[in-house]
């Protein structure tokens, strides 16, 4: 047993989910904050339609980053499950595999994306006035799309390798000069959203660097070893991280789902007040996939381990986190969302109004936003995919797509708001009830089912 194992065995619960938790939402914030501030630079230095038109980018760059995710977090969840068995050698043989299965499938996509740009930038809502803008973000970022996969690859195995921080300090450093690079490139160089995937490639990269430090690391379990593909492995890690892979995709289907309605409800106001309440959403989201992201590990190494009662503690621990965060992130919609829509240069007073308007009744949503994803991630991170997949396919598609056309239809535009939130409160009902229903499972079972 090494000093990772250890630690994961025998830190207190409360300690364990804290020293996991501090860094990876640090370094979520940092991301998210970098974020924000994308936002508020692309639409004060160049101006609202390239804000619109980076955000018609954002969805055809998150299928690419969702592949990722789907590999990296299902990788991730079987190397801390080999970790918990004391298989080093298995363990090693997972992150070789994803690291290049990742990067193999991305590198077609991007090809694919580079030869079909305008087809794909006109489905996704772009007209002819933000196309040009949607083309010179997304031009840049998909030619060097691959250094996403390998942050973010690297990002999660180095947290399940027992190195949070340094995974939280990768992020950090991506986020800060992103934020600087954005600055020198769009306002000093007049770049445009040119600037602004520049600034991000250009950090990600840096950030990459920083990342590879962990190999240095005597206490390191991860390195490479001989690539060899094995069947029985990558259909599991597919498997494992098929829920990882449709919440980045749903969140891809719900902003264009959520431009078209606007569109065609509201016009070109609804659009642009959709581009900044979403630019807020990213950062918000952040926020909660930190949670995800800390509980992820630990709750991986404790099942492969069998310390399920320390699973059980682990859980409770995420969800109230998961809870709290919902209600502060609400009121702080409610109380400032004037002053946070100010910061996006919003001149006109109906897209002001409009906007914080939605952000009243779109910002419900995250009472049960964090609730949700705990228990999708808790599942994942156990193995238990169907019951992750079936949380997040409802929240995101079964609930939410047919809400967000019959809210408008029937109750008016301002109800598109609601469609989130809507979908999301019921998704949080449904746990509930599957949990007491399911209860009598537990008792018949070593395994925890669905209890918090």
């Amino acid at each position: 047993m090494n000093e990772t194992t250890a630690i994961l065995r025998n830190t207190p619960t409360r300690k364990l989910f804290i020293s996991y938790l501090i860094p990876s939402i640090l370094g979520m914030l940092l991301m998210a904050i970098n974020i924000l501030v994308d936002g508020i630079f692309v639409s004060n230095g160049v101006g609202p339609e390239a804000l619109a038109g980076v955000n018609i980018a954002v969805p055809i760059f998150s299928i690419l980053l969702s592949i990722s995710l789907w590999i990296g977090m299902g990788g991730a969840t079987l190397y801390s499950i080999a970790l918990g068995q004391n298989n080093r050698e298995k363990a090693q043989s997972i992150f070789t595999q994803s690291f290049f299965l990742a990067t193999f499938i991305v590198g077609i996509l991007v090809v694919f994306s580079l030869w079909k740009q305008k087809e794909i930038a006109y489905l996704f809502g772009a007209s002819d006035e933000i196309f040009p803008y949607v083309k010179d973000y997304l031009q840049i970022i998909l030619l060097f799309g691959v250094i996403y996969v390998i942050e973010n690859i690297l990002s999660i195995f180095i947290r399940n390798d027992g190195n949070p921080k340094l995974a939280m300090l990768g992020l950090g450093v991506t986020s800060l000069l992103n934020i600087i690079f954005n600055y020198i490139f769009i306002f000093m160089m007049d770049l445009g959203v040119k600037g602004a995937a520049y600034g991000t490639i250009l950090a990600t990269a840096i950030g990459v660097l920083v990342l590879f430090t962990h190999f240095f690391r005597k206490s390191s379990i991860l390195k490479f070893t001989k690539l060899k593909f094995e069947t029985k492995t990558v259909s599991e890690i597919l498997k494992i991280g098929l829920p990882s892979f449709i919440v980045e995709a749903s969140a891809a289907v719900t902003i264009i789902a959520y431009n078209i309605t606007f569109m065609h409800f509201v016009g070109a106001v609804g659009v642009t007040a959709y581009a900044v309440v979403n630019y807020l959403h990213a950062v918000f989201l952040m926020l909660f996939l930190g949670i995800g992201a800390a509980l992820q590990p630990i709750v991986s190494f404790h099942y492969g381990a069998k310390l399920y009662d320390r699973l059980q503690r682990l859980l409770k621990l995420g969800v109230i986190t998961g809870i709290v965060f919902g209600v502060g992130i609400m009121l702080v919609g409610w109380q400032f969302g004037e002053n946070i829509v100010a910061l996006f240069g919003v001149t006109s007073e109906e897209v002001l109004t409009y906007t914080t308007n939605g952000i009243m009744l779109f910002f419900i949503g995250y009472l049960f936003l964090g609730f949700n994803l705990v228990y999708a991630e808790y599942y994942q991170a156990i193995k238990k995919i169907k019951l992750s997949s079936i949380i997040i396919v409802a929240r995101s598609i079964v609930l939410f797509l047919p809400l967000l056309w019959l809210l408008p239809t029937y109750f008016g535009s301002d109800f598109i708001w609601l469609a989130f939130p809507i979908a999301e409160g019921i998704t949080a009902i449904g746990i509930i009830i599957a949990r007491y229903r399911l209860k009598a499972l537990k008792s018949k079972s070593a395994e925890p089912v669905l209890s918090a």
